[in-house]
């Protein structure tokens, strides 16, 4: 198992950028698919980034695909880097780990560690 920590919501104009992070723990960060999801209110949560333990695979839902950036380190952290954001990026952001490879990075029910969350709110 791994633990997961978000930081780095907060509250942004249409346009601007944020970035959240996921700090990992427990285990071999390196041997795990990282993933992150969103969930805005009223709504079912969603696939929004996803990278594979050896960074060298990479997807995005269409939604962010251009504005947003998923990236990991060495240091046990994944970080999404969102760009021009909009309106209707508001929502819980959640960091996941699956563990192994492959390219399935989008799919949820891989996932099997999950964080707490961090709100991201975007202002019109």
């Amino acid at each position: 198992q791994v633990q997961l920590v978000e930081s780095g919501g907060g509250l942004v104009q249409a346009g601007g950028s944020l970035r959240v992070s996921c700090a990992a723990s427990g285990s071999t960060f390196s041997s795990y698919t990282m993933g992150w999801f969103r969930q805005a209110p009223g709504k079912e949560r969603e696939f929004v980034a996803g990278i594979s333990p050896s960074g060298s695979y990479i997807d995005y839902a269409d939604s962010v695909k251009g504005r947003f950036t998923i990236s990991r380190d060495n240091k046990n952290t994944v970080s999404l880097q969102m760009n021009s954001l909009k309106p209707e990026d508001t929502a819980a952001y959640y960091c996941a780990a699956a563990f192994g490879g492959g390219r399935g990075v989008s799919q949820t029910a891989r996932y099997n560690n999950w964080g707490r969350g961090t709100q991201v709110a975007v202002s019109s």
